[in-house]
C-alpha cells in the first residue's frame, strides 16, 4: 500500500493496490465486486484495512451488493471470519446468499453505477476532487476504482 497521489480513496489516504478489481466476478456466484468484498473484509479483520477503506466499508458498493442480496454486511464478515478455507466460504455464502442471486440484473447495476444524472454529477465531482475533470474515459465509479488502484492509467 502507498499514498494515494489521486484522492478517490481518501486525498492523504492509502491505496490498496491487492484488493481485487470491482469488475472480477466471484468464482461460485458470478456477482461482481463479490471477491472485492471479501478481500477487503479480509483486510479489516486482520486490522490491515486503511482509514481511506474503512470509510466505505460495508457502504457504497458492498452495502448495495448486501441489499441487492437481502443480507446484512456482519452475516458476511461471520462467514469470512469463520470459514475454515475458499469451498467453506463459498459455501456458506451460497447458504447465506438467495437461490438466485440474480447476477446479471446486480452486475449490470453495478457497472452502471454512476450513470444516472445524479451519479453523473457525483462523478464529475469526484473526478474533479482527483485533480481529472476531463477522463471522459472514466465512466461509472468502478471505473474511479480501477483508476485510483492503478489498473486503468
Amino acid at each position: 500500500m502507498t499514498q494515494s497521489k489521486l484522492g478517490y480513496s481518501e486525498a492523504t489516504g492509502e491505496i490498496c493496490y491487492d484488493l481485487p478489481s470491482p469488475y472480477l466476478p466471484h468464482r461460485a456466484t458470478g456477482l461482481l465486486h463479490l471477491p472485492r468484498f471479501l478481500a477487503k473484509i479480509r483486510k479489516h479483520l486482520a486490522g490491515e484495512l486503511p482509514k481511506s477503506y474503512q470509510r466505505n466499508f460495508c457502504k457504497g458498493f458492498d452495502r448495495f451488493l448486501c441489499l441487492h442480496l437481502g443480507v446484512e454486511p456482519a452475516a458476511v464478515i461471520e462467514i469470512v471470519r469463520t470459514a475454515s478455507d475458499e469451498a467453506d466460504l463459498d459455501q456458506h455464502l451460497l447458504a447465506l446468499f438467495p437461490t438466485d442471486v440474480h447476477a446479471a440484473k446486480w452486475n449490470r447495476e453495478m457497472v452502471q453505477k454512476g450513470m444516472s444524472e445524479m451519479g453523473r454529477e457525483a462523478l464529475a465531482d469526484a473526478k474533479r476532487k482527483m485533480g481529472i475533470p476531463d477522463r471522459a474515459d472514466l465512466i461509472s465509479f468502478a471505473d474511479m476504482i480501477e483508476f485510483d488502484e492503478g489498473r486503468i492509467s
